[in-house]
């Protein structure tokens, strides 16, 4: 995240300013002091060592009962994939070297762990008394935004013949990145230069897809198995993980270990900029489709995407779910992907109208579930990918899901939240669009500019203030 030092002055002194514009939703620094009273309770030492703080993000105390469609869920079933993040928590050493909320999220789950609960009311009173919900949003915004993966389940083969003939690569040795040692940690997924090192010793681009596709990596001994279809290989990159059933019987859980360095492109979005498909037909499925039907020209479509995903082996077997970068199995419709700016095991109760049953309406969906994964493009507070599990029917699921939604963080109430506000800057002040001025001045544009200028300069504007971030995983547009 950009450093933002020589501005946060200015916009605290705009505190009061902001807090009376509107009170019904401030910036997180301005309720430090409500929520530090909701939240702290009896903090420990781990906990009060240092304040909660969370840049960019905007947060409101909440009461239970305003938490919508909060008395109506499966709590019981959310336990238990809460219960499997804290088995993850207790392995990690030197808590008090991770930060206050990691500190305060271990303490709620030496609660949780030796709890056998016997229903969904005794597991909603658990989260009541050891946690408080706050809404959680993006500085200036009022929802957040999901979408779905899940684990695509497909025929594979330990050797190429004329039907299997698809490779999916294990890491290439030459793929590095600028900082990494190998072996000393998990291959970066961003925020560091990838590559291969020319006779420079310089790192350069690595192959693109279009390269891999066409052989680049051939010869070098990658291959983990070969598929039949090129898009069950792209449909497993999108999701990042994957259950190959082998010729045998045999199955094979593969996972993502890197990429080759380009920024994912959505195909969907090429298609609909194409005219191929219709924006409001754009799902998977859709795509899938179109290159079956279109089989030579599916290579140059797949090739707009330059980045390429790698993969590892994580077992051979067919029980139980994907396990998510927690290191814990991922628990369908309670498992969520969420930037890593969120410590793992944090529940998060989401509200959102979603077309889980078809596409042809929207139901609700008011659920708490747990931060268990995260992906490179998921960025912001208030953004989730919802895990739906494995095979053909939780895939159409999650192929429709692009939606908004309403986001309540589960704090600890042994968190200090107390002094945390002083540190979080307020919102950046809203572009001033020429084309909003030329109508407020009956279409004239000031500066003797004219109004397709106005319109020039709105869209530079829109670009500056805020440019669309992909995730290579759960997107198709």
């Amino acid at each position: 995240m950009p450093a933002r030092a020589p501005a946060q002055n200015k916009r605290r002194n705009a505190a009061t300013t902001a807090n009376a514009r509107a009170p019904g939703r401030v910036a997180c620094g301005l309720i430090a002091g409500v929520i530090g009273a909701m939240l702290c309770g009896e903090p420990t030492a781990a906990a009060s060592a240092e304040p909660f703080k969370l840049a960019d993000t905007q947060l409101e105390p909440l009461d239970w009962s305003a938490v919508e469609g909060w008395a109506s869920d499966d709590h019981l079933a959310a336990f238990a994939a809460y219960k499997t993040s804290c088995q993850a928590l207790r392995q990690i050493p030197r808590l008090n070297e991770h930060g206050p909320l990691l500190a305060a999220l271990w303490e709620a789950c030496r609660e949780a762990l030796p709890l056998q609960l016997p229903d969904s009311p005794s597991a909603r009173r658990f989260f009541e008394e050891n946690f408080a919900p706050v809404r959680i949003a993006r500085l200036g915004e009022s929802s957040g935004f999901v979408t779905g993966y899940y684990e695509p389940v497909v025929a594979g083969s330990r050797f190429p013949n004329p039907e299997f003939h698809v490779p999916l690569y294990r890491r290439p040795p030459d793929l590095v990145a600028a900082g990494h040692k190998p072996g000393s940690a998990p291959f970066p997924n961003r925020g560091a230069l990838i590559g291969r090192r020319d006779q420079n010793n310089q790192i350069v681009p690595y192959h693109d897809r279009g390269a891999i596709e066409a052989g680049a990596l051939d010869g070098q001994k990658l291959e983990i198995c070969w598929l039949k279809d090129p898009f069950d290989a792209l449909s497993m990159q999108i999701e990042g993980s994957a259950r190959v059933i082998l010729e045998d019987g045999t199955p094979m859980r593969i996972t993502y270990d890197s990429h080759n360095g380009f920024p994912y492109s959505a195909i969907g979005r090429a298609l609909v900029e194409r005219n191929l498909i219709p924006r409001e037909e754009i799902s998977m499925q859709r795509i899938r489709e179109w290159m079956a039907a279109h089989p030579d020209e599916a290579p140059k479509l797949r090739a707009t995407n330059r980045s390429y995903i790698f993969f590892r082996i994580t077992g051979l077997s067919n029980e139980g779910e994907p396990v998510g970068a927690q290191g814990v199995p991922l628990t369908p419709g309670r498992s969520i992907a969420v930037d890593r700016l969120h410590e793992y095991g944090t529940p998060f109760f989401i509200a959102a109208d979603l077309p889980i049953e078809s596409a042809a309406g929207l139901a609700p969906l008011r659920r708490l579930m747990i931060a268990q994964d995260t992906g490179s493009a998921i960025v912001g507070p208030a953004r989730a990918d919802l895990f739906w599990g494995a095979g053909d029917d939780a895939g159409r699921i999650a192929g429709r899901i692009r939606h908004p939604a309403r986001f309540v963080m589960l704090l600890p109430r042994g968190l200090d939240l107390g002094a945390a506000g002083r540190e979080v800057p307020l919102p950046l002040p809203k572009p001033s669009i020429p084309e909003v001025e030329a109508k407020k001045q009956g279409g004239k544009v000031k500066d003797g500019g004219s109004a397709t200028d106005a319109s020039a300069g709105a869209r530079a504007a829109r670009r500056h203030a805020g440019p669309t971030r992909l995730r290579y995983r759960y997107y198709p547009l």
